[in-house]
């Protein structure tokens, strides 16, 4: 169990580290980053990439941007096979319902708790 920890630890951590060295180095905004990140994952999922490090680490390569990214491309090719074509537009959506549903309901918590603000 401890190794499953440190694996899940380093690839969720160089995922972040990438992602802050870009922050950091380059005149990409945060919102640029994490949608690119969201698009790597797409591809990398899609040809069968992202697969065997999800398989390795675990929560690690599933809980960043990029995860979120493989399991829209698994949707969409599971969907594909099932329901033809409309599988296309149906599919993330399918695979990604109870992760967005979870942000959108945090979300609401969060700011009925604490009063966002606009700057």
């Amino acid at each position: 169990m401890i190794w499953d920890l440190c694996k899940a630890f380093l690839v969720g951590g160089a995922l972040c580290a990438i992602g802050q060295v870009l922050i950091d180095y380059t005149k990409l905004t945060p919102a640029r980053i994490l949608v690119s990140y969201v698009v790597a994952g797409v591809i990398l999922g899609g040809i069968g990439i992202y697969q065997p490090l999800i398989d390795w680490a675990g929560a690690g390569a599933t809980v960043p941007l990029t995860g979120f990214g493989a399991m829209l491309s698994r949707g969409v090719r599971n969907a594909l096979d099932e329901s033809g074509l409309i599988g296309i537009f149906s599919g993330g959506l399918t695979a990604s319902s109870a992760g967005i549903t979870a942000a959108i309901v945090c979300g609401l918590i969060v700011a009925l708790i604490f009063r966002p603000k606009s700057k």
